[in-house]
């Protein structure tokens, strides 16, 4: 009934129907985009505040098309992935990730459980998604405490925007990947009915192998710990286990069980006339995919299931029995979506808009044929925003925001107990010009409950269960101001203190979790998060070229994170959540310049380089940070042909927390050629690329599994976009 009511309210404060005209915008490093393009959060599409901010869409977004959204951001300054394995990778901003990074659908929620763990797929189809947008520094609480450290907001067509102007409009994608062996195919239709009614109809379809490698599957390290492990079993007589290492240490070119098989469809529909707009739609996203196996992982699951059916099993037949079992993830989601938008007029308010969703979500993790945990959640997301008409120089919104999940999780590895979270905030973003000095403001409160009836106090049979609740009061406000020290440029500082409420996974686990390869404890005492940042930036353009460069610091109290307590618990290391003091801090840099542009061809140069330094009191570094990374390319086009080649550098990652490993760096080639056969303002398109073309081994350190899931290797694509 809660989800229900909170419904009704955002949809009474709809009486009418409007529609805002979209806005043209001009990306601060690529330069002009003749399309019509609509951001979901139009409001703050030019506020300054929104230092660190980058879009990707059509021709780029074509370009670099990956099963997984946190894949298709990594050319992004200040973006990395969690790359857990090719069907599971989040987004990872600044250095942070999980908890601290919403990933967003057209402004709310994806409604799933990829929060949870990095091993669960982000509920979101590329081949279905127009464009792509990423929020950084303090802006980004608009969008919910969880995104202390940014937002990531993908949108598609399945609430139409607009009435097509031919009656309809048709998008067909499809492209093979070499090192996947992958086929994938999506289709997009968009039917006006009358001159107000607009139905949407969307499907796809993407199928990969076990993906290609440049090289070993493990890592130096990882693979000289499993030949040392394999001579000391050989030494003791152990030659099964022998065996079994040292055939992980010799696998390589290919990545065991990481095929994937995601198919989704949708449909919707909007009434749109000059009063506003109502629209909904309903999605189905369906996903099968791998997680590849870490060595030892078969070992440390054998043992618990020898305590367990000991009567059955010896340890050697635990072994051999978990180790041929391969773990996949089955993964399903059912959503209904709402959107509504009302032009108010001339008065103070412009415009109310609002947004609902509904997720009913369920994966099952699968070891061979038998079910092994089984995770659902029901989620329910709705946002109100009131803005306000440009009043001499005063510009602004404020709105509502509330969501609630009921979360559950069955079976041998439900490390988290079944919990509620319900949320609720209110929002608001000012901004003041000045003549050459523009001014912002904006702060959020919100409000977290978050229990369970099953909290594990303890380790196994000593585990006391009880009930607990807890509830947090969050305040953030964040303010910037910015001068303009030539009509296109802006020289500006923001500062913002942010508070985040613990998650349930990080209050209530207590389990093996075999997806990090540890066995978790949550703590259900732990209190607010919340950092102090400051951010500098200097973007603009001037002649021909274009830059934005940001610089960043952010003070955390009481920062969250999961550390190695030394002990082991079920054969895992036992990792506990605690809370310390801890330092983020870092650049981002992007820019770009013409070196020709004249009688149709242009010729551009481009680069993007980023590093994020992070250190926990008392602990040393954050585990997990990505390394300097600088990333160059040089791109031609002459009427309907273009070019592109480009080089990314990654530094070695040796500042390394206590439990990791460190991370090589590489050196990773592309390029790509494309055609457009119908005209250069056609979008239909063919493009054939070449992905890490001198097949190097390449490895993210901000990913869990980096030592034995390394990137793809040389990767051949011919992708096709036909659009009428």
């Amino acid at each position: 009934m809660k989800k229900f009511a909170l419904l009704a309210t955002t949809f009474l404060a709809c009486p009418a129907l409007a529609q805002s005209a979209p806005e043209t915008n001009r990306d601060p490093v690529h330069g002009d985009d003749d399309r019509v393009i609509i951001v979901t959060a139009d409001f703050i599409d030019e506020l300054d505040i929104l230092a660190g901010t980058s879009v990707v869409t059509g021709d780029d977004l074509l370009r670099q098309i990956e099963p997984q959204i946190g894949d298709i951001l990594v050319n992004q300054p200040g973006v990395s992935a969690t790359s857990f394995s090719p069907g599971a990778s989040r987004p990872v901003l600044r250095g942070l990730q999980g908890e601290r990074v919403r990933v967003l659908t057209d402004g709310i929620g994806t409604l799933d459980v990829s929060n949870t763990s990095v091993d669960h797929a982000v509920t979101i189809d590329p081949l279905v998604t127009e464009r792509i947008e990423i929020f950084r520094g303090p802006a980004a609480l608009l969008f919910g405490s969880q995104a202390i450290g940014g937002a990531v907001n993908a949108l598609d067509r399945r609430i139409p925007r607009a009435v097509p102007e031919n009656g309809y409009h048709a998008d067909a994608i499809g492209s093979y990947s070499s090192a996947y062996e992958g086929y994938s195919g999506s289709a997009a239709a968009d039917i006006a009915l009358g001159d107000q009614f607009v139905f949407h109809v969307d499907g796809s379809y993407r199928k990969t192998e076990d993906v290609e490698v440049g090289g070993y599957v493990l890592s130096p390290r990882l693979r000289a710990e499993q030949l040392a492990v394999a001579e000391e079993e050989f030494e003791e007589g152990h030659l099964e286990e022998a065996e079994e290492a040292q055939e992980f240490a010799d696998r390589r070119g290919v990545l065991p069980n990481s095929a994937t098989e995601t198919y989704t469809l949708g449909a919707g529909f909007a009434l749109i006339n000059e009063g506003g707009s109502l629209g909904a739609s309903v999605s189905y996203f369906d996903s099968r995919y791998g997680v590849p196996a870490r060595p030892g992982a078969e070992h440390a699951h054998g043992e618990e299931g020898e305590e367990e059916h000991d009567d059955d099993h010896d340890d050697e037949e635990g072994h051999e029995e978990h180790g041929e079992s391969p773990v996949t993830i089955d993964l399903k989601q059912y959503r209904a979506d709402l959107r509504g938008e009302v032009f108010t007029g001339e008065g103070f308010l412009e415009k109310i808009k609002f947004r609902a969703g509904f997720s009913d979500y369920e994966h099952t993790e699968f070891e061979g044929d038998e079910v092994g945990t089984v995770f659902t959640t029901q989620g329910f997301e709705t946002r109100l925003e009131l803005v306000q008409n440009d009043r001499n120089g005063w510009r602004g919104v404020t709105g509502f925001q509330a969501s609630t999940r009921e979360f559950a999780a069955v079976g041998a590895e439900a490390f988290v107990p079944p919990n509620d979270t319900d949320q609720y905030g209110i929002f608001t973003l000012q901004e003041f010009e000045f003549g050459p000095i523009g001014l912002e403001l904006s702060g959020r409160y919100e409000k977290t409950d978050v229990r369970s009836d099953s909290v594990a106090i303890g380790l196994e049979e000593d585990a006391v269960i009880t009930a607990v609740d807890r509830n947090f009061n969050a305040f953030s406000i964040a303010g910037g101001v910015n001068y303009a020290i030539a009509p296109e440029v802006k020289l500006g500082l923001n500062l913002s203190r942010v508070e985040r409420a613990p998650s349930a996974e990080e209050l209530f686990s207590n389990g093996p979790h075999i997806a990090t390869q540890a066995f978790e404890i949550g703590d259900p005492t732990l209190e607010k998060e919340s950092s102090l940042g400051v951010e500098a930036y200097l973007r603009g353009e001037t002649g021909a070229a274009r830059f934005q460069l940001a610089a960043y610091f952010s003070r955390f109290d009481n920062f969250i994170y999961e550390t190695d307590t030394g002990l082991e618990a079920d054969g895992l290391p036992l990792f506990q959540f605690l809370q310390s003091d801890a330092d983020y801090y870092g650049f981002e840099a992007q820019a770009a310049y013409d070196l020709i542009d004249r009688d149709g061809l242009t010729v551009t140069i481009d680069g993007v380089a980023d590093y994020t330094r992070a250190e926990i009191d008392d602990d040393g570094p954050a585990p997990r940070i990505p390394a300097l990374r600088v990333l160059g390319g040089v791109e031609a086009s002459q009427d309907a042909f273009g070019a592109r080649v480009e080089a990314e550098w990654v530094a070695d990652q040796d500042r390394t927390a206590s439990f990791e490993m460190p991370t090589d760096g590489y050196t990773m080639v592309n390029a790509s050629v494309s055609w457009k056969p119908f005209g250069a303002r056609n979008e239909t398109m063919l493009i054939l690329s070449g992905d890490n073309l001198f097949d190097v081994d390449a490895r993210r350190h901000a990913s869990f599994t980096k030592d034995f899931v390394p990137l793809a290797g040389r990767n051949i694509k011919l992708s096709a976009r036909l659009s009428f």
